[in-house]
């Protein structure tokens, strides 16, 4: 049920219509005049506006009231009700905001449908903007996980040009997260509530691609039953993103280049072209310079792509990235099943850091994806690592778990943060018994485990530059904790 602002000057109307809504369980607030009116979408903030257009005789008055319903946030859906002989006044009403109309006299069940319509329709308006503000969110830029300079570098880059309608090419190697930066270009400009549409170049067979990027018309070919929009018409007012764009065929270059110079598309077996307002972003895994240099790659097409470049740079040049990437991952993923939000050992984190990621940031999060999967406990350990890592890496899991058990006190909430942290070799704390040491050398573990804590936080702390609430996302606390746990209070 909603909250239902009710305006007509005639009080009977009001009354009668208002119990009506009641009736049905709405929540109404019922005015007679356009001041009262005005006041009360302020201080009831109504899903719903039923109002008259003739307050005091003065259609304005009830135009009004739609406009400043519409302007509301989040705005209401407006009906609004007219004698007969102003249809063309409930027309101008429509044009300024309001939903739907009902002409005096009504029948009940007429304002009830109407009611039901504009409310299915907010409803589901209300629901569009959500999923777009978390579209944006999960799509804005410092979502992107890196506190390395390459990737500082890269989310400057991204934050200046987001705005602009330049064409973006976005080069890295494969997995590196090129359409996550081209998602992050969209959904942080003004083409956001449009479109964002992608296709891999290297996906689908030149003639199916011309098709699916250009549309084509009923009988252009074998197959083509009837007209079918391009990807480029079905972007139009927003974003499209081609990946792998260097594998695009002689042919197909020459009509992309068109449609960045003409901003117009000609679909197979047409002869009429169409404008398209649609911002490119390209992407390559391979230098576009030496395509062009071996002749398979348009010189004037590398140009016009290449107006604004964005490096991506692999895992292996920002080796720092990846202890943030690890918790980043490990966050996303269902705690396990023992109720504790998923950990990793110091050795795992080791091997992690030892390993060159060809596969880079998915290879990474598939190892992840792996080892939360068929990892028993909580804590995810060397041997959950998949096999081929863990050769390539020279990494045994002969003695894990006593080299396991001897680190846990340094096993935390997220990884380690620097390389230099641990070893594989690193040896196992010594046995304290009397023939290595004398027993009153020995301190009481309390001590010991604090003195380590304190050493891993002061790491944590040189790897994140001093940022405490980057520090505090990356080990898994508040940030109350934190402060606490530096201060040395627990």
């Amino acid at each position: 049920m909603a909250k239902v602002l009710l305006v007509d000057d005639e009080l009977t109307m009001v009354q009668m219509v208002a119990d009506l809504l009641r009736a049905d369980g709405h929540e109404v607030f019922p005015f007679t005049n356009l001041n009262g009116a005005i006041n009360g979408l302020t201080a009831h903030q109504p899903e719903l506006v039923v109002t008259d257009l003739y307050l005091d005789k003065t259609p304005a008055h009830g135009l009004e009231i739609i406009k400043k319903a519409r302007a509301m946030n989040p705005p209401a859906i407006s009906i609004c009700v007219t004698g007969y002989g102003s249809i063309d006044t409930a027309i101008e009403a429509m044009k300024n905001g309001a939903f739907d109309y009902l002409e005096k006299p009504f029948k009940v069940d007429e304002l009830r449908m109407a009611i039901q319509r504009a409310l299915s329709y907010g409803s589901a308006v209300s629901e569009t903007t959500f999923l777009r503000r978390q579209l944006k969110k999960k799509y804005h830029f410092n979502q992107i996980v890196g506190t390395s300079e390459p990737m500082q570098a890269v989310f400057k880059m991204i934050e200046r040009v987001a705005n602009t309608e330049s064409t973006v090419l976005v080069l890295g190697e494969s997995g590196t997260g090129k359409e996550l930066v081209a998602r992050s270009l969209h959904y942080n400009s003004r083409r956001q509530h449009a479109p964002f549409v992608p296709i891999n170049c290297s996906a689908l067979p030149e003639a199916l691609l011309e098709s699916e990027l250009f549309g084509h018309r009923r009988g252009a070919f074998t197959g083509a039953v009837a007209d079918k929009k391009g990807l480029f018409q079905e972007a139009d007012g927003g974003t499209i993103f081609l990946d792998e764009v260097a594998s695009m065929p002689p042919l197909l270059q020459s009509r992309l280049l068109r449609v960045l110079q003409e901003k117009e598309v000609r679909r197979v077996g047409d002869n009429v072209p169409v404008h398209v307002d649609v911002r490119v972003v390209a992407a390559c895994n391979e230098p576009l310079e030496q395509r062009v240099q071996d002749g398979v790659f348009r010189e004037d097409l590398y140009y016009r792509l290449n107006v604004i470049p964005i490096h991506l740079p692999s895992l292996r040049e920002r080796p720092d990235d990846i202890p943030l990437l690890v918790a980043h991952f490990l966050r996303q993923k269902v705690k396990s099943a023992n109720g504790e939000p998923f950990k990793i050992s110091r050795r795992a984190m080791d091997a992690l850091l030892a390993h060159k990621w060809p596969g880079n940031v998915r290879e990474l999060e598939n190892a992840i994806e792996r080892a939360t999967t068929l990892c028993e406990a909580a804590v995810v350990t060397l041997g959950d690592l998949p096999p081929s890592l863990l050769a390539k890496v020279g990494a045994s899991t002969s003695d894990e778990a006593a080299v396991e058990h001897a680190e846990l006190p340094l096993v935390s909430d997220a990884p380690a943060l620097t390389a230099s942290s641990s070893s594989p070799n690193d040896p196992a704390p010594p046995t304290a018994t009397a023939s290595t040491r004398p027993i009153d050398a020995i301190k009481p573990l309390k001590n010991y485990l604090r003195e380590q804590e304190q050493s891993y936080l002061a790491r944590v702390m040189e790897a994140t530059n001093g940022d405490k609430e980057q520090a505090a996302i990356v080990l898994g606390v508040s940030l109350a904790t934190l402060y606490r746990k530096l201060a040395g209070d627990e």
